[in-house]
């Protein structure tokens, strides 16, 4: 009798699929854990991204640098300005090349900048060849990580659906963005800072030390953080097992100090890199009164050139904003927050005059999400600030894409 299996063809089996890539399935993965509101969120970014992008291309050709040139400049240059160049310098050349320093004629008291950023960009330029580019890349990450963590702390503190996708957009369209796209720190300090804010509101205490040590390779500011979020926990404290985390909060110290012991190797400067801010940016200690003083004489005296005086001008508003939301925070009893943008302004308007208080403001999330919280309530109030924001926005920008941002 014939055996029936001889004659059933057996079904081929099926292939396994080929192993995904490792990064490949970490990126999938992530991407499975955004909701439709930080898609929006994303969406809204890349958006703004463009529009910078587009910017700048038209910059480079209606704004040359000389009256009369018949070549656009090379379709990064407008980005490559300013403190751009000194992390540029430190990434490539280090702190201290061929024994230059302070004690050399000409020195650009690079040492004033975190070596948090020039590393990193080291770093991405062994992928990416072109420097600039390389700090794009660095900015254009680092800010979407910001956007996204910056809208789930704002749905955190305030009820609304929208509250998320509102920060995002006052926060992008903000006086000072262009220096989110730039290659300069705000981006890449905010994508640790405010998760480092979002793990310590959640009482993930050494996520959030990690985090904010981090965050202080980048920029000084991030002892500011720290100081708010160990505020945060002594106001959070319940338990023992809760003060076991204790420790953790004196993590953020330990990067600034590894850069005071290196300065001071090379220069027998503890304090080099402050010493390099009086020097370079007259970051001299001055009363805050003496420090209005000097801003306001620049401002509005007739001491300077019309483009420096815009400047100071600004540089007014945005500390007036400053204190303003201290009050509010203060007010509300928001002790963390306000501790956090009072060491700010603090540190800004102690100088002989105040310098990068405007670009400071993007590091004040609270500011973006109190904002929001009120254009939520006032619908008003967002046309009001689009109306304002716009022209400033774009005068900004172009003045930082066209080598006129200082003066």
């Amino acid at each position: 009798m014939t055996d029936l299996s001889t004659l059933v063809r057996p079904e081929p089996r099926a292939e396994a699929p080929p192993p995904e890539p490792r990064a490949a399935g970490r990126i999938r993965r992530a991407a499975a854990r955004l909701t439709p509101a930080d898609r929006s969120v994303l969406w809204l970014y890349l958006l703004t991204r463009i529009s910078l992008w587009i910017t700048a291309h038209l910059a480079r050709w209606l704004f040359p640098s000389h009256p009369g040139t018949r070549e656009a400049a090379p379709v990064l240059a407008p980005f490559q300005q300013w403190d751009a160049n000194h992390y540029l310098h430190i990434a490539r050349d280090g702190y201290f090349p061929a024994g230059t320093g302070p004690w050399t004629s000409g020195w650009d008291n690079r040492e004033a900048f975190f070596p948090g950023y020039p590393f990193l960009l080291r770093a991405v330029h062994t992928v990416v060849p072109d420097w600039t580019a390389a700090g794009l890349l660095i900015s254009f990450v680092a800010g979407a990580v910001a956007v996204l963590a910056l809208a789930r702390i704002a749905r955190a503190y305030l009820p609304e659906d929208a509250a998320g996708r509102r920060t995002a957009v006052l926060f992008l369209l903000s006086p000072c963005a262009v220096f989110l796209a730039a290659g300069y720190t705000e981006a890449l300090f905010l994508a640790f800072a405010l998760p480092a804010w979002l793990a310590a509101m959640r009482h993930r205490w050494a996520l959030a030390a990690v985090l904010t040590t981090a965050a202080t390779t980048v920029r000084v500011s991030g002892l500011f953080l720290a100081a708010a979020i160990g505020l945060l926990f002594v106001l959070s404290a319940r338990t023992g097992r809760h003060w076991r985390a204790a420790g953790w909060t004196l993590l953020p110290a330990l990067p600034p100090a590894a850069y005071s012991w290196y300065l001071h190797a090379h220069t027998g400067d503890w304090m080099a890199w402050k010493h390099a801010q009086e020097r370079g940016w007259y970051r001299t200690f001055h009363t805050p009164w003496e420090a209005w003083t000097n801003t306001w004489r620049g401002a509005f005296e007739g001491t300077q050139s019309t483009g420096y005086a815009a400047m100071f001008q600004a540089e007014l508003a945005a500390m007036l904003v400053g204190l303003a939301l201290v009050a509010i925070l203060l007010r509300r009893r928001r002790w963390p927050e306000a501790v956090y943008v009072a060491l700010s302004l603090w540190a800004l308007g102690t100088s002989y005059w105040y310098t990068s208080v405007p670009r400071a403001t993007l590091l004040w999330w609270p500011l973006w999400i109190g904002l929001a919280a009120v254009s939520l309530r006032r619908p008003w109030f967002t046309t009001a600030y689009l109306c304002v924001a716009a022209p400033v926005t774009t005068i900004v920008a172009l003045t930082f894409l066209t080598g006129r941002w200082a003066g």
